[in-house]
């Protein structure tokens, strides 16, 4: 084994869970070293881009993120991102399924896992499964918009790729999750 807990302190247990773990770490070279890290448990989670091969358009929403504003740095908080959720003790396809429904209003049938990542593996856990679907303007059930009593306030965008890709080569779109989706999009869906 090449780590030793030695302490795991709860620093807070309010939105998530945030610890700071005191462990003895085995180097490369064979010695003993303590260190500490602070983690933010904040469970699993999966995204989805939607896209239609036919319309050549990718489905995003636009929401605010309280942490892009509270940076300080002037950003004024909106985001457009890939539909995402946590998956909150479901499996990544049945929860990505229900937050594509809830987030976009089109109901998916059928998801395709493209990949799995750590995020920010120097101070999250979550580990986030990327999916992709084919959606039809028809199997749009509902709005979208997101659940009010969670604070979601969406609004569902369809954008042609060419222009998606134009956002995030400009920066307009700098959500990583959705850059790594559009990223996939352009070399595997529409090439």
């Amino acid at each position: 084994m090449h780590v030793r807990i030695r302490e795991v302190q709860t620093l807070s247990d309010d939105w998530y869970l945030l610890r700071k773990t005191t462990f003895d770490y085995l180097r490369r070279d064979g010695s003993w070293q303590t260190m500490s890290r602070e983690t933010y448990d904040r469970g699993h989670g999966a995204v989805i881009l939607l896209y239609n091969l036919e319309r050549r358009s990718v489905i995003l929403v636009r929401q605010f993120r309280f942490p892009a504003y509270g940076h300080g740095e002037g950003h004024d908080g909106f985001l457009i991102e890939a539909p995402a959720g946590l998956l909150d003790q479901a499996s990544p396809e049945a929860r990505i399924k229900a937050e594509v429904e809830e987030e976009t209003g089109y109901r998916v049938a059928d998801v395709r896992k493209v990949f799995e990542a750590f995020m920010s593996p120097g101070s999250v856990t979550e580990r986030l499964y990327f999916f992709v679907a084919e959606y039809d303007p028809a199997s749009r059930a509902g709005a979208g918009g997101g659940v009010h009593a969670e604070g979601e306030d969406i609004e569902v965008l369809e954008l042609p790729l060419e222009r998606a890709v134009e956002m995030m080569a400009s920066g307009v779109i700098e959500d990583g999750k959705t850059i790594m989706l559009l990223q996939y999009a352009q070399l595997h869906l529409f090439r």
